[in-house]
């Protein structure tokens, strides 16, 4: 079994989540007692936020590539960046260390395409929903027609990430409006949506949309126990 390099802390509610998904689907992969190996290197997320803020992105890379040779001299055999908007640095990260970069927005494509869905659309923070990082990503190397809500939802999108689920905060009247957005993506034609936020599967699951949804954690997480196999 390979040893499974996550960046995390981004926030630490969804880092919790990749623990506990990736050791989970290795026992159900190998039969209990197994678990995974894991090396997390966990990041205060009030400097990335303020960082992210301040549009300070070299200064994320450095401490991201910083994070990154910490898990390779480690002896970690792959790195997962548990977090979707910061892989806006995923490539300066990957150049910077000699280990197998799995990419979130790859794993969330692959399943996507699985599905037979060409039209999709995306949730998450302000700068995974509008700058072009993630949504290129999905339509120049696995040709997919990515949908992002209109301005005002989000802005919502952004705000309950933010100031609600990094904060461990579950509030309804979200879950609702997040219902609403889906919707409304759904009209435009999206045949599912993925959740590219690793917090948003906190608040809402496959029950609280009529298309199918891609929870990037999970399928991230999944990604890194398939690599951790592989022989």
């Amino acid at each position: 079994m390979k040893t499974i390099g996550i960046i995390g802390g981004m926030s630490w509610e969804s880092s919790a989540q990749y623990y506990a998904l990736i050791n989970r689907t290795m026992r159900e992969r190998l039969g209990a007692p197994h678990s995974a190996n894991i090396l997390m290197d966990s990041l205060d997320f009030g400097p990335v936020a303020e960082a992210q803020a301040s549009g300070d992105w070299d200064q994320l890379a450095d401490t991201l590539i910083q994070s990154a040779e910490n898990l390779e001299a480690g002896g970690a055999d792959c790195i997962v960046l548990a977090t979707n908007t910061m892989h806006k640095v995923a490539d300066a990260v990957e150049e910077a260390v000699d280990l197998p970069f799995i990419h979130i927005a790859d794993s969330a494509a692959d399943a996507v395409c699985d599905a037979g869905i060409i039209k999709i659309g995306l949730l998450g923070t302000a700068f995974t929903m509008e700058e072009p990082f993630y949504k290129e990503r999905l339509e120049e190397h696995h040709g997919l027609d990515v949908v992002i809500p209109e301005a005002q939802d989000r802005a919502e999108v952004h705000r309950v990430i933010f100031e609600e689920l990094v904060a461990g905060q579950i509030i309804d009247e979200s879950r609702e409006a997040i219902r609403d957005i889906i919707t409304r993506l759904v009209d435009e034609g999206a045949q599912g949506v993925i959740l590219g936020c690793t917090e948003i599967g906190l608040l809402i699951d496959q029950s609280d949309s009529a298309v199918p949804l891609f929870d990037t954690t999970q399928l991230h997480a999944h990604a890194a126990v398939e690599f951790a196999l592989t022989q």
